[in-house]
This record gives structure tokens, sequence and C-alpha cells, in this order.
């Protein structure tokens, strides 16, 4: 069973910037695409971004296009989410997740595996 682990959220202000890493452990990570997703407070899960297994693929929220980067490095079975000009609308927790065969990347039922997720918040 594929085991995701979140790290890197935290506390900043509006205009900041934070990387999140999601690392992988129990199967093979490069068989897998990888997606983030945000639920924000008293709010529904949504899609972030997403990538396919060889980092040749990716798609985004319209919301975080041109702010946030999704990449991947397989020789270190890591996801990362790079979160640049970050504003108080991106305030949530983020889980990463995984799936053997994405498609739209969007759905969260093209994802067999998720984390548990780390807290972001902007203040403004």
């Amino acid at each position: 069973q594929l085991q995701l682990v979140e790290s890197g959220g935290g506390s900043v202000q509006a205009g900041d910037s934070l990387r999140l890493s999601c690392a992988a452990s129990g199967l093979t990570f490069s068989s897998y695409g990888m997606g983030w997703f945000r639920q924000g407070p008293g709010k529904e899960r949504k899609f972030v971004a997403g990538i396919n297994w060889s980092g040749g693929a990716t798609n985004y929220d319209d919301s975080v296009k041109g702010r946030f980067t999704i990449f991947r490095d397989n020789a270190k079975n890591t996801v990362y989410l790079q979160m640049n000009n970050l504003k108080p609308e991106d305030t949530g927790v983020y889980a990463c997740a995984a799936g053997h065969t994405l498609v739209k990347f969007t759905p969260e039922w093209e994802y067999n595996y998720w984390g548990q997720g780390t807290q972001v918040t902007v203040s403004s």
C-alpha cells in the first residue's frame, strides 16, 4: 500500500511563498500520477494541481495558474507544490493523493491513496 506524508505547511503573509512536499513509500512511486487538493475552512476539498507519472503532463485549477507549480522527483519518491504569491483564499489543509491512472486529474475518484494533509494559513 502506498503511504503519503506531506510536509512544508505553515503560516505566512499574503505574497509569501511556500513549498509543500509529499513523500511516498510502499509501492512504485513512478507508476502513479499525483495530485494536490485543498480543503479550506468550511469548504469542500477541491483539486489544486496534478502531474502524471513522468512529470510530462500537469494540470492546475484556474485559481492557482501562474502562481503554483507541481513537480516531482521520482528518484526521491517525492512530489512538490511550489506556491508563490500566496493569497488568503489559499488557506486550507493541503493533501497529496496518488492515482494509478489519471485521466482528467481533477476528480477525487481518480486517486487511490491520500495523505493526511498539511495546514497552510495565509494572512492578509
